[in-house]
């Protein structure tokens, strides 16, 4: 009995790191019932009254898709039901409904790195055969094929995408003309031109960042890392940690190389903090994901709303890659789900149709390659930072490995170790937890 609660209390566990090694893309911005867009969800009526609750955060990026799944998709017998929540409740949620044989979600929302964790576990159905069956109906056709390999594992289809996050720069035009300076390229280009703003403007801390202590630090790290060619936290071949290698070395000071340009509060920063400085004047160029880029063109948060363009982020070195990384949400169906599962795919394949993706702009980057994104002031730049960006290192073992190294990044971030220490720590930290994974 005691083995059996303890590998239950591991599981459990395990998914919960599994969910919070993943930086909250949107959290935190909410969007009311008027982005729900009414779709055709026509499915045959069940004989009896049905409930479909849903699992997703509120943010203005996710919220349009939620909002449709519930307007669209809520008649006859069947409703569907959305409660607002934040990201760390849906974590908490998310754990406690997939660790049981019986849930209270019959949809959760799932991203790129939480894929292949929950499904090499059997926490998530298989869509491959309702894919198929329902392509025609929903034009599904129409998905991104990238998207739908981030939602792949092992060769079978675990979630269905509908909208992508990419790391996009924001920076201030009207500050940026004023000085001569132009959109930076390589992370000495974004120093050069920080120190310019604080010399020239008398601005404290023109660079933010979300470097929170939690995902957001390692997510930082991860970008920095694979700027290098595509570098990995690990080996796909030999399994092995690279956090002893050279590019590892060279992250790590580069990444702190930012921080006399940055608030020094910066690992307490989420991407609400970074924008808040953005909204009020206190930095001028940010890198955080897309689904935050509408929000600072709202005239309703900021009287700087005009003074904000967009572009793809620096690599770290010239000629390597952008610093960034993607993150696509998608709708998965949980193994757990007593509703009929038919059904259940039914509604998440209308909430993501042609209309509801094109009513989903410009909070959101979405899905579909058919969406006309032209009113979107930040896809272009997100297009961009796609195309620049490193190959995703997409592996059961990465939330693992990144649980493990981020309170070495915390301590070297705030100055208790240096290099060499950080990467042996870290080194040796990735170690266990892969040996764990075994």
């Amino acid at each position: 009995m005691r083995a059996s609660r303890l590998s239950r209390a591991l599981a459990v566990g395990l998914l919960s790191a599994t969910l919070v090694g993943l930086t909250a893309c949107g959290a935190g911005s909410r969007t009311g019932a008027e982005t729900a867009t009414k779709v055709a969800c026509d499915f045959e009526n069940p004989a009896e009254a049905t409930t479909i609750n849903v699992l997703a955060y509120n943010s203005s990026a996710v919220d349009p898709f939620s909002n449709t799944m519930v307007s669209s998709c809520t008649h006859d017998n069947v409703t569907v039901k959305h409660d607002p929540i934040d990201f760390a409740g849906q974590l908490d949620k998310t754990t406690a409904t997939l660790s049981g044989d019986s849930g209270t979600y019959d949809v959760v929302e799932t991203y790129t790195y939480a894929i292949p964790d929950l499904a090499s576990r059997g926490k998530l159905e298989p869509l491959d055969d309702l894919f198929a069956e329902y392509e025609d109906k929903y034009a599904l056709g129409d998905l991104d094929p990238n998207t739908l390999k981030s939602m792949t594992y092992d060769g079978k289809l675990y979630g269905l995408p509908m909208q992508s996050q990419l790391l996009t720069m924001v920076y201030r035009k009207d500050l940026f003309e004023k000085n001569g300076l132009t959109p930076p390229t390589t992370f000495e280009e974004l120093r050069t031109g920080a120190q310019k703003l604080q010399e020239a403007e008398g601005m404290k801390y023109p660079i933010a960042l979300p470097l929170l202590s939690t995902a957001d630090l390692d997510t930082a790290f991860a970008a920095t890392l694979g700027s290098q060619d595509s570098a990995f936290f690990v080996n796909p071949e030999t399994k092995t940690p690279n956090f002893d290698q050279e590019p590892t070395a060279k992250a790590l000071e580069q990444l702190k190389s930012l921080l006399p340009y940055m608030d020094p509060q910066v690992t307490t920063f989420d991407q609400p903090k970074v924008q808040q400085q953005l909204y009020n004047g206190k930095a001028a160029v940010a890198v955080m994901f897309s689904g935050r880029m509408s929000d600072l063109v709202d005239q309703k948060n900021t009287k700087l709303y005009d003074k904000f363009a967009f572009a793809a982020p620096p690599a770290v070195f010239e000629g390597g890659k952008a610093y960034s990384t993607v993150s696509t949400d998608g709708w998965s169906i949980p193994f757990n789900t007593k509703v009929d599962k038919d059904l259940v795919f039914q509604v998440i394949a209308a909430s993501v149709s042609q209309e509801a993706s094109q009513a989903s702009v410009p909070a959101a980057f979405p899905a579909r390659t058919t969406v006309d994104q032209s009113s979107s002031p930040y896809a272009a730049a997100a297009k961009d930072s796609l195309a620049k960006g490193p190959t995703k290192e997409i592996q059961p073992y990465v939330p693992a490995v990144s649980n493990a190294i981020r309170p070495v990044l915390a301590n070297y971030m705030a100055g208790k170790i240096d290099v060499p220490q950080a990467q042996q720590q870290m080194q040796a930290a990735a170690e266990k937890a892969l040996a764990a994974e075994k």
